[in-house]
């Protein structure tokens, strides 16, 4: 049966006492609605349609190349007046399925159960039994244990408030069912407002069977409407990911000390240590390790990698055998090759280092093509930007770079050249030979340090 997907994304967010609207918020390195549109396309392989509001335009912009159509909801009457923005849109023998921009772990698996709630030619509500359901509407049942009403917690008397079944907010329904209750919506309540619950009463009276379903795990159904929220929903989504990382064999140090914001493909026999951070798509080949306090942003790592502590490394791809860190930096476009070693205080750029070769302390690589098993000193530096353009250094193979050496790009090394300590390289350098470029050195007899100057005439 064709599915489609509303998202509810109108809403101010004023407790979030933030100048970017609500769904625009960061969930896990990606805006709220973000995560719930991944979502509706996973279960109806459609674009969802968003019905936006506050912050309209910059929620648009936020999802220019997002599988996404829009409705516009310019007066924020009620979630029942939202869905109406979106229903001349649908096709009448559609199952629209209700979604939430500001709910955003909820799961393909759990909509799937409630779609099947629906079926045809019933309505499906995903309800939930929570200890304090402070804040939710109710779910009504008669003495058969049937559906009847929903009842909002201002609009509830006190045996209903006592109820701990709680609406979701998630429906699904056939189109031209929902179409029909939503025309008949009225705002004759506490908030003045449509409610999308008031569709469950009148499916009732229609004689149209009210079926619920239940989310597999109850953070499914967290709303966020502050800061603290966000963060307890942040905090189950890290639980989640971590979770599914131990089920793939992932060896944790600390579960509750990992955050993807991302996705993260490991083979076998990883092991990742505490605070690490993954953004983006990041691929760990067999038997990587991930020292703690690492930033590892869309990169492949390669079989038997040992990335040190306090090492970033940021859209590179990592071949087998490498040792990176501690306190390294890897930056965009940089590919090494087998059993490179990059050491501490040590930044990469846009290069590609070849097999075998180190570049061990405190130095920087930029706009470079290193070959195999070429030694970089300490404090060596590729001078790759004249204050307007980028320039490439070559090294070949076999070379060694003194320490304290730069070289002043375009210029290539030669293969199994040698470059003296301290030397300024500027020209390229012949093949199997010795090249020194350091000024003379004098030591000047009698030579006297300066003096400090007393101040205000005080000797």
């Amino acid at each position: 049966m064709p599915l489609t997907t509303v998202i509810l994304a109108a809403g101010q967010g004023t407790r979030m006492r933030s100048k970017l609207p609500k769904v625009l918020q960061p969930l896990a390195g990606q805006p709220l609605l973000a995560h719930v549109v991944a979502t509706a396309v996973d279960v109806t392989g459609e674009a969802p349609i968003v019905v936006y509001g506050h912050g309209g335009e910059a929620v648009q912009a936020a999802f220019a190349d997002a599988p996404v159509e829009w409705a516009e909801q310019a007066e924020q009457l009620g979630t029942g007046h939202a869905v109406a923005q979106a229903l001349p849109r649908i096709a009448d023998n559609d199952i629209v399925v209700v979604l939430y921009g500001d709910v955003p772990l909820i799961t393909a698996t759990t909509l799937n159960e409630l779609i099947a709630a629906a079926g045809d030619d019933r309505l499906g509500v995903l309800t939930a039994q929570v200890d304090d359901p402070t804040g939710y509407g109710r779910i009504v049942r008669d003495a058969a244990d049937r559906v009847m009403r929903i009842v909002e917690q201002k609009d509830a008397n006190p045996a209903e408030l006592e109820v701990n079944e709680i609406n979701t907010g998630f429906i699904a329904c056939r189109a031209s069912l929902l179409r029909g209750w939503v025309n008949r919506l009225s705002s004759d309540n506490a908030q003045g407002e449509y409610y999308l619950t008031d569709v469950i009463e009148m499916a009732v009276a229609d004689g149209v069977e009210v079926r619920t379903a239940q989310p597999y795990a109850i953070e499914e159904i967290l709303g966020i409407n502050d800061k603290r929220q966000l963060a307890a929903v942040e905090s189950a989504l890290r639980a989640r990911r971590a979770e599914a990382l131990l089920d793939a064999g992932v060896t944790l140090a600390d579960p509750n000390r990992v955050d993807i914001r991302g996705t993260v493909v490991c083979g076998s026999d990883v092991f990742i240590d505490v605070n690490v951070v993954f953004e983006g798509e990041v691929k760990l080949d067999d038997n990587v390790r991930i020292g703690p306090n690492c930033v590892i942003r869309q990169t492949q790592i390669e079989q038997d990698c040992e990335i040190l502590p306090n090492t970033v490394i940021d859209h590179a791809h990592i071949g087998p055998r490498c040792t990176i860190g501690p306190f390294a930096r890897v930056r965009p476009e940089t590919f090494l090759g087998s059993e490179v070693r990059i050491g501490n205080f040590v930044e990469v750029k846009k290069s590609a280092i070849s097999k075998g070769s180190k570049v061990n302390h405190l130095s920087y690589v930029g706009d470079s093509r290193i070959g195999e098993n070429v030694n970089v000193g300490a404090g060596t530096i590729t001078c790759n930007y004249d204050g307007a353009n980028k320039h490439r250094t070559v090294i070949g193979d076999g070379a060694f770079i003194g320490s304290g050496t730069q070289l002043v790009a375009p210029v290539r090394i030669g293969e199994g050249s040698t470059i003296g300590a301290g030397s300024t390289i500027s020209k390229d350098t012949p093949a199997n030979a010795l090249t020194l470029a350091r000024a003379r050195q004098r030591s000047i007899e009698g030579w006297q340090r300066p003096q400090k100057q007393p101040k205000d005439g005080k000797k």
